[in-house]
């Protein structure tokens, strides 16, 4: 019985957290890296975070685009957003979590990312001075408290870019 009542706790517990961190502003960004760069989602665009389910490889695509996961029955498109950007696979194990980004967007897609590096605030972070980035889907580039560089992912800008959308092998 007290183990039922505990579990309850922790999940309206969890349900509050939530539904505060999505309504306020003040931890309103989801920190996670991807091989070497740190990228901010805001959360209403991050979906779910879990650890990466096994993935089923998909024949002739990208080196980056690591394949199917179903996820309670839902199957999403899995890309690894290090080697998308240029930089070293990300194994689905360890730290390694899945992002379920597209949800919202209607694309059953999800980012594989190096490890999710927990709630960040806006206030937390400044503009990096003039520094620009080509990637259409850098919203902004930051610097927080400890002068670390990072990047606010435009997920409709991902999900939109054509680069991303082309998985198949040429």
């Amino acid at each position: 019985m007290s183990k039922r009542i505990s579990l309850r706790e922790f999940q309206e517990s969890l349900v509050r957290r939530l539904a505060e961190a999505k309504s306020g502003e003040r931890r309103g960004l989801l920190g996670v890296q991807a091989g070497n760069e740190n990228w901010l989602v805001a959360l209403a665009d991050s979906g779910e975070v879990l650890p990466p389910p096994p993935l089923s490889p998909v024949p002739l695509t990208q080196p980056w685009y690591r394949g199917l996961a179903n996820v309670r029955g839902t199957l999403y498109g899995v890309v690894d957003f290090s080697a998308f950007h240029g930089g070293p696979l990300v194994a689905p194990s360890g730290h390694a979590r899945l992002l379920l980004v597209g949800a919202r967007h209607g694309v059953h897609c999800a980012l594989l990312v190096s490890r999710a590096s927990g709630l960040r605030s806006g206030d937390d972070f400044e503009a990096d001075g003039d520094a620009t980035d080509e990637r259409p889907w850098v919203g902004q580039r930051l610097r927080d408290v400890q002068d670390r560089p990072w990047l606010r992912l435009d997920v409709q800008r991902l999900l939109a870019h054509p680069g991303f959308l082309d998985a198949g092998a040429g």
